[in-house]
């Protein structure tokens, strides 16, 4: 069972890069956005599915980490691929400083505060903070990505760029979700009561899990700011937030390949009923409901843990 699904994932990975080849730009970009998007979903689902802390503002986060990019890009002229580890701690020390005082809350209490969070920094950009993020024109002239002294330019281009951090993405977090840590993790999202009375500090690692979702959605930030070169607040709006809990929610909360299958869904396939604009949401939304009573736990929920009988602590997974 386990080398089928790795020989699906082999076919899988190898159809993705021979796509540019074989699409046109339209669809080629599409694919450039999926993949901005499965950096995001994965980043929030260190939170979300990992810990199981209800958090509806990852926007916020994704622009800290394009604002930070465009405003150092343009006023400094750095290189923009060198802004990645910047725009991350500044995303990152952002979270750090608003889910210190809301770590203990639970649930809904949680979620609603977050919402808050996302709509007060769109609120903030459009009015211009310290004058220097454009107001509602937003911010532009960013430059392009260099990468081995080539600029990057073309969706092709823009996409083995994207995809090649996405794929550096799956791997650090399969490690992080198969540490002691990400373990710590999915005992508080089972039950963070019992977890906190098996010795973990669970305030400290919701806290973490938190800045680390955070710095990474940083991270895209500056992706999008370079593909795109102009960025403005409209587009890291509460919407964002919806459609990355949504693809974490469908996918699976806690699976690296749910997730993955989650944003196709999402983001890629209403690309090919776009001449039914008005009727998609409807029938995605019917979708939605249809899952959440009969597949609670998403389309590709991660799979069981089978332990060793000799005691060891590395977890197989199930068959």
């Amino acid at each position: 069972m386990k080398n089928k699904r790795w020989i699906v994932y082999l076919v899988f990975t190898a159809l993705l890069m021979a796509s540019p080849a074989m699409l046109n730009r339209y669809w080629t970009d599409v694919l450039n956005v999926v993949g901005l998007y499965v950096m995001l979903a994965l980043s929030l689902n260190i939170i979300l599915g990992h810990c199981g802390m209800f958090h509806m503002g990852h926007a916020a986060f994704y622009a800290v980490g394009a604002y930070t990019t465009a405003i150092l890009n343009t006023t400094c002229n750095l290189p923009v691929l060198w802004l990645m580890p910047v725009s991350g701690l500044l995303a990152g020390l952002f979270a750090l400083v608003i889910a210190r005082p809301i770590i203990h809350l639970r649930g809904d209490y949680l979620l609603i505060v977050t919402i808050g969070f996302v709509e007060i920094v769109r609120i903030a950009l459009i009015n211009n903070v310290f004058g220097i993020t454009g107001g509602a024109n937003g911010i532009f002239g960013i430059d392009r990505p260099t990468v081995f002294g080539m600029k990057i330019r073309t969706p092709a281009q823009f996409f083995y760029l994207i995809w090649f951090f996405v794929a550096v993405t799956i791997f650090l977090f399969h490690k992080l979700e198969h540490s002691r840590f990400g373990r710590a993790l999915n005992y508080i999202r089972e039950d963070d009561v019992a977890a906190a009375g098996s010795g973990i500090d669970t305030a400290h690692y919701k806290l973490i899990a938190f800045v680390i979702g955070a710095v990474w959605a940083g991270f895209c930030g500056t992706l999008f700011a370079a593909k795109m070169t102009i960025i403005a607040p409209e587009s890291f709006n509460f919407w964002e937030s919806v459609l990355l809990f949504m693809i974490v929610l469908l996918g699976g909360r806690g699976s690296i390949p749910g997730v993955i299958l989650g944003t196709f869904l999402v983001i890629g396939l209403p690309e090919l009923f776009r001449q039914f604009a008005t009727a998609r949401m409807l029938v995605f939304g019917a979708v939605m409901i249809g899952m959440m009573i009969f597949r609670p736990e998403g389309i590709l929920p991660p799979q069981p843990r089978a332990y060793r009988l000799d005691g060891s602590a590395e977890p197989e997974e199930a068959a």
